[in-house]
């Protein structure tokens, strides 16, 4: 069998090098015009099934239209416009949601596995900030008007120091970007993470862990 040229060989490679690998890829692409997601179905597959009948609906949300209540712990909140609210975004890979902080109001530290966000400020002013694997911090003030971006999978976080609220509209590249908030991912998981994990990581005793985990243990209703 003919062996190919070194020529063919480095074309091979150049086109292998230009493909988006799957890691950065963003969701899949469809296959087809719609598939409003049947948030029903008991079948399980990267997003959605699809399901038969579509309405107007499954493509409309208006929840964005007004401030989310921030009477919290962390005075913030996010309403989401994602795959769950608006099933008519299975398989088209973007989705919003609306943060609103109350003075002081802080979105802790956390993550999307799944997307990059861009934030648009509606109104008030942000402190805003993401940390790379370098663990250099990249952090500006924003204001109504302005747009920041958050790279996809890195750390990062929103805190109203103003005197007034502020509200941003976020914009991912992902039908269900997902979110992990660092605190309560590990003080707060089910089945808890091991105190022994936890004390050697944050370099504190047992009982600094286990007044973090009841602050932020889910409340019973």
């Amino acid at each position: 069998m003919a062996m190919p040229s070194p020529l063919a060989t480095c074309a091979i490679v150049a086109v292998l090098f230009l493909l988006p690998p799957p890691s950065l890829a963003g969701d899949p692409d469809l296959l087809q015009d719609i598939c409003v997601a049947d948030l029903t179905s008991a079948v399980k597959v990267n997003g959605f099934a699809c399901k038969a009948t579509v309405t107007e609906d499954d493509f409309y949300f208006k929840g964005l239209a007004v401030a989310g209540n921030t009477n919290n712990t962390y005075g913030a909140v996010v309403t989401g416009a994602n795959v769950e609210k608006v099933p008519g975004l299975n398989t088209l890979g973007v989705s919003m949601s609306r943060i609103d902080y109350a003075p002081g109001g802080l979105n802790p530290p956390h993550t999307h596995p799944r997307a990059t966000e861009m934030v648009f400020v509606l109104q008030g002013t942000l402190d805003v900030g993401f940390i790379t694997t370098g663990n250099k911090l990249v952090a500006k003030t924003i204001t109504a008007g302005d747009v920041f971006v958050f790279p996809r999978g890195l750390v990062h976080f929103q805190k109203n120091n103003g005197d007034a609220p502020a509200a941003v509209i976020s914009a991912f590249n992902s039908q269900l970007p997902g979110t992990q908030s660092l605190a309560t991912t590990l003080f707060a998981a089910s089945p808890e993470v091991p105190n022994n994990v936890l004390t050697k990581a944050f370099q504190v005793g047992t009982k600094e862990v286990e007044k973090i985990k009841s602050r932020l243990a889910p409340k019973k209703s």
